[in-house]
């Protein structure tokens, strides 16, 4: 048998973790810029925190959970982040440490679904949960920060996409609306969308089935139900995107598919990227009740998740992984033993050093150090007895020779220079 990753579960490696790395740094630096901290939850969690709080009639919770029994408890590997963090919230009792939490987590995610491009079985998500603030100024302010986000990162093109859920009874009274609108054509609807239309008909405007969609086009708006609160809450969302200049468009048809979600509700999506189906790279809104649902006090909460493949495939690939900036070749014994302690040096003061311990022709180790693409080649032979190595620039394919007393501060130099000028490139770029 030929020993594989299992299906829809990839491994990254190291020439792609350049991307990531730089992904993952942009979206930390944004977040902690709104005063994010991060925040590590589990991979598993109770089974039930999931059933509760994302909904048994999900797409999720119904097909696409990793779940098993062990030692008597029901477990889940996480499908998603937003629950495993309000868990904690509450687990920790954090309303009574701090009047507003804002936290952000990056991590892998489980869900058996049929993988596609941007889409896997493990996949890895970043996100934000801000809990205390009831909004909407914090709803705007969220949606500008993955706008600037996506701008700094340099997706091409995307729309941000919002809709309102209201609270209280306004999803029961939009419920029976659907419930009439939809029953008359039953029989027209996706065998899914049948088997869901009593308990939660609004699973109906999520569903991708092309029946369902053109069912949909006639269904009752859900802006139309909700109370004077809700819709001057939603009168705030808008005028504060307006003023923060998000684009953004008001789509009545956006509903999720997460049973969680009142209020405010957004996807990003791209206007430029062929991500399959579907062209949402992020997505999140409300969930003011979940906390409560949880054993925890009444706390509102706002969050969105984003997979970072997604993110990936809709970015320019960029640089692969960088290569060493010293590369030691020692040609002697005595070199060899020189070239130990000169690389520990030069680790010291921050630069990424390879030694070459495989021996051979001068020759052999150049091109060796070439194929690494080092940015200095430092040669370690007889030169050493007169004090000395040789330095050389790869890229000007420059030489020159340096006293090994203090060689490791004037590599260091050197290499910080090379950098501050590439640095400088990318920016006049």
């Amino acid at each position: 048998m030929e020993l594989r990753a299992v299906r829809g579960m990839n491994d990254i490696l190291p020439d792609e973790m350049v991307r990531w790395h730089r992904l993952e740094a942009a979206f930390r630096h944004q977040a902690e810029l709104h005063g994010y901290a991060e925040v590590r939850t589990p991979l598993l969690e109770h089974t039930a925190l999931f059933t509760r709080s994302i909904g048994e009639t999900t797409d999720v919770v119904e097909k696409e959970m990793y779940s098993f029994e062990r030692h008597g408890d029901a477990l889940t590997v996480r499908p998603e982040g937003t629950a495993s963090a309000a868990r904690a919230y509450v687990e920790h009792q954090m309303h009574a440490k701090e009047p507003i939490s804002r936290w952000y987590y990056l991590g892998p995610m489980f869900r058996g679904e049929r993988p596609a491009k941007g889409r896997y079985r493990q996949f890895y998500q970043a996100g934000c949960e801000l809990y205390g603030d009831p909004g909407p100024l914090c709803d705007a302010e969220m949606i500008d920060l993955i706008s600037g986000f996506f701008k700094a990162i340099g997706i091409p093109g995307f729309k941000v996409h919002i809709n309102t859920l209201g609270s209280g009874g306004t999803r029961e009274r939009y419920r029976d609306a659907l419930l009439a609108y939809f029953t008359p054509m039953r029989d027209k609807l996706s065998e899914d969308s049948q088997r869901r239309l009593e308990k939660n008909p609004l699973r109906v405007l999520d569903s991708k089935s092309a029946a369902d969609r053109e069912a949909s086009l006639g269904a009752p708006a859900l802006i139309d139900f909700i109370d004077d609160a809700d819709r001057e809450h939603w009168k705030g969302l808008l005028g504060a995107l307006d003023t923060l200049g998000v684009d953004y468009a008001v789509d009545p048809t956006l509903v999720r598919g997460l049973d969680y979600y009142t209020r405010t509700l957004f996807e990003v999506r791209s206007t430029t990227s062929d991500l399959g189906s579907q062209n949402t790279l992020c997505g999140g809104g409300r969930y003011d009740t979940m906390i409560e649902q949880l054993g925890g006090q009444k706390v509102p909460a706002i969050g969105f998740a984003m997979g970072m493949e997604r993110l990936l495939a809709s970015i320019p690939e960029g640089a692969k992984k960088a290569g060493p900036d010293a590369y030691l070749v020692p040609l002697t014994p005595k070199g060899a033993e020189r070239g130990l302690i000169l690389g520990r040096e030069l680790r010291a003061l921050g630069v990424v050093t390879e030694l070459d311990g495989r021996g051979g022709k001068l020759k052999a180790m150049m091109s060796r150090a070439e194929k690494r693409a080092a940015r200095f080649a430092v040669l370690l032979g007889d030169e050493l007895d007169r004090g000395v190595v040789s330095l050389k620039d790869l890229a000007a394919r420059q030489q020159e020779e340096l006293a090994i007393e203090g060689a490791a501060r004037i590599i260091a130099d050197r290499v910080q220079s090379q950098r501050d000028a590439g640095l400088s490139a990318e920016g006049a770029r």
